[in-house]
Parts: structure tokens; sequence; C-alpha cells
């Protein structure tokens, strides 16, 4: 079908998806973009949120931590640092998740006071980590900022 993409997503794990796509919602670094047949070739950061795949069955949604989309006009490949189906995702998961961004957060603020900007990355990525879960539903309870 010419309205459609080839989108995979690829985590250290396993592959957990390979689908044909009229639509992709990717969480980039710097905004959401939606991405549909025919779109320029880019490569973004991703960061935490959640990704949108609209098929033919329905929109599929997965949990993704960081990592990197290559898009092309015919496919979309996610290779993501941490990604679970939405459904998929529980408490423990996302307190394990904050857990290790907090920690990379109070590495960066003790071991970066003259480098302002490494602190403010890890507190954004501790940031969106707590509006991810909230977003899906489940607690993130209140980082340590």
């Amino acid at each position: 079908m010419a309205d459609t993409l080839h989108f995979d997503l690829v985590s250290p794990e396993r592959r957990l998806a390979s689908v044909d796509a009229q639509a992709i919602t990717v969480p980039g670094a710097e905004g959401d973009m939606t991405v549909m047949a025919s779109h320029a070739p880019t490569i973004t950061t991703l960061r935490p949120g959640i990704l949108k795949v609209d098929t033919s069955n329905g929109t599929e949604e997965y949990v993704v931590s960081g990592g990197f989309a290559e898009i092309n006009a015919e496919s979309v490949t996610v290779l993501a640092e941490l990604a679970v189906a939405r459904g998929d995702m529980t408490q423990d998961d996302l307190d394990k998740m904050l857990a290790s961004a907090q920690a990379v957060y109070d590495k960066a603020k003790d071991t970066s006071e003259n480098e302002p900007g490494l602190v403010d990355d890890a507190a954004k990525l501790l940031a969106d980590m707590v509006a991810m879960g909230g977003e899906i539903g489940l607690d993130p309870k209140q980082p340590n900022l």
C-alpha cells in the first residue's frame, strides 16, 4: 500500500514490532513527531515517552526510555534503550526506570559543579520519566530534584 510505511522497534533484548503502519508518533528529544509515508529522511534521538503506531488493526503503544529513530520515506526503525509494550508496563518497571534516572541525576549533580548542562540534561531525563509515568497511569512519585 502506498499510504503505509514499514515500522521496526528493536530493544537490546529483542524485536518488539515489525509491522506496516499508516502513522507513527515518535517521542523525539525536541518534541513529538508524527511520521507518515513519504516523510523526509530524518534521524532523531528519543526522550522517555510513549511511541504510538497506527496500523490497520488499531493503535499499538510502547513505552520507550530513549534511543534513536531512523526515518525514511518508506520505513521507520527505532532502536530503543528500553522498550516495553504499554500494556505490559508495571509499577515495578516504572520504579526501576525512575531509580535509574534519579541515580544519573544525583551523580551529575555531585560530579558536575562547573558543568550545569550535564545536571540540566539529567534533570530533564528524570522529569520526562515522571511525565511518562503519569501519562500511562502509573504513580511516578516525585523525584528528589
